[in-house]
């Protein structure tokens, strides 16, 4: 009753709500500008995506037919990445392999993504006993590490794109469900929140309208972080053999097969491991533009 009595202060320029109604989100003046000032991620970071969907814009080589001829070539003009012991391009493997390594990496953010959130959702308002449930089972996935989950569950399967995804995928399923429950008990205990309810608004609406639109920030700015930790777990799953099989191109399948040249041919591991290492800091800097354009 006593969240009814009080009056919350709205801040300058902004007009108090009623109760049962959404608080009006500040005006984030500096959201654009803070979008600019990282507008260098997104070039390579489009580049990426349009390696996935439009491989043959970028190369015309045959990424699984090579010309043995023309093995252990250097990096040069006509084949920016050098070819592989079977004359085959380099970078053509790289680009066609970008649609394998983000569409699994996709799916294993899917995975994570929706499981959780609905983990987190559930553990936040579903009672206690629906919350110490939920958190045991988050407990004992952060108690084994990520890449381990993923690989008992890959092996425990059919190795393969799909179970390369599901099994990064759940493995990532804790931390965002230990965070939209940490959001949703944050925004649940506002004082319009508690209003809307007081005022009569049904549970699913008040979660609808009020708690969830709050929450999609935070998991936006984790699920582009996510997307990179996915990324490199795929790809040290793929080095392991776990992933799409030869001669399919794929990130990790590709440092594997180079690691047996590196006396001859350096490039075949290290320019596509540099691409590895330019994804992942790319989606984790586009992670955290997000939560800080969300937070200005």
């Amino acid at each position: 009753m006593s969240v009814l009595t009080e009056h919350a202060v709205a801040p300058a320029g902004q007009q108090p709500t009623e109760p049962g109604e959404a608080a009006p989100a500040p005006r984030r003046r500096g959201t654009v500008l803070a979008w600019l000032a990282n507008w260098w991620m997104l070039i390579p970071l489009a580049f990426l995506f349009t390696w996935a969907l439009a491989p043959g814009l970028f190369t015309g080589q045959d990424p699984i037919t090579g010309i043995p001829a023309q093995k252990f070539s250097a990096p040069s003009l006509a084949h920016p990445f050098g070819t592989d012991h079977l004359g085959r391009d380099v970078y053509a493997r790289v680009v066609h392999g970008t649609s394998q390594t983000l569409m699994t990496a996709g799916l294993a953010c899917l995975v994570g993504s929706v499981a959780g959130s609905l983990l987190g959702l559930a553990a936040a308002t579903a009672g206690r006993f629906a919350d110490s449930v939920a958190m045991r089972l988050v407990d004992v996935l952060l108690a084994v590490p990520a890449f381990l989950i993923a690989l008992i569950l890959v092996t425990a399967t059919e190795p393969g794109p799909l179970s390369l995804g599901i099994g990064v995928g759940i493995a990532s399923i804790a931390v965002f469900a230990r965070l939209v429950r940490t959001e949703v008990l944050r925004v649940r205990s506002r004082d319009f929140v508690q209003a809307a309810l007081m005022s009569g608004g049904r549970y699913f609406t008040v979660l609808r309208r009020h708690i969830i639109p709050h929450v999609i920030g935070p998991v936006l700015a984790l699920l582009a972080v996510d997307l990179g930790a996915a990324i490199l777990a795929i790809s040290g799953l793929g080095f392991l053999g776990f992933g799409a099989p030869p001669p399919t191109p794929e990130w990790g399948l590709l440092i594997s097969e180079g690691r047996q040249y590196l006396s001859v041919a350096w490039w075949l591991t290290t320019l596509p491991g540099l691409v590895i290492v330019l994804a992942v800091l790319l989606t984790a800097a586009l992670g955290r533009s997000i939560n800080r354009a969300l937070r200005f």
